[in-house]
């Protein structure tokens, strides 16, 4: 005899059921504020970014500001530094190739939106524009990602 606590629900209830626990996992609460959103975003994004693809470098900062730009710094260990920045309000998607355990998050602007610099670059400094940004990442699930993607886009509304 077989005895089922759960009641009979569909495969997409229990779906949803088990994202939305996964929400509440990461701290959501039914009304954040967008300090709240953007000290949740820019401590998923630190948790998750992972540097060791560059062998070289030495330091990485990431922030999400409070005037909505995204800016990644990355300093190696002979003195080159690479930047990226841009504003929220010219992403355009969010996309994550990869598995729970590595993978990249894709970030795409409207045109060529994305500030890329470089300085103390033997080759020749670059002062540039880019579409697409890519941030290596670990321990980014779909319920994480999810959630990331949920905050990018309220900041993002909240930019325009």
């Amino acid at each position: 005899m077989k005895i089922s606590i759960l009641p009979s629900i569909g495969k997409n209830a229990l779906i949803t059921s088990l994202l939305a626990l996964s929400v509440l996992n990461y701290g959501f609460k039914a009304e954040m504020s967008e300090q709240e959103w953007l000290n949740w975003s820019n401590k998923c994004l630190n948790g998750s970014f992972n540097p060791t693809p560059d062998i070289n470098l030495k330091k990485w900062e990431l922030t999400l500001t409070s005037d909505y730009f995204l800016r990644l710094r990355k300093t190696y260990q002979q003195g080159k530094q690479e930047y990226f920045s841009f504003n929220l309000h010219r992403l355009t998607n969010v996309g994550y190739v990869g598995s729970d355990t590595t993978g990249t998050v894709k970030f795409n602007t409207q045109a060529d939106d994305i500030i890329v610099q470089t300085y103390e670059d033997p080759e020749g400094n670059i002062d540039s524009m880019a579409t697409t940004l890519g941030l290596p990442v670990h321990n980014m699930n779909l319920a994480r990602f999810d959630s990331l993607k949920s905050a990018l886009n309220y900041l993002r509304v909240k930019s325009l």
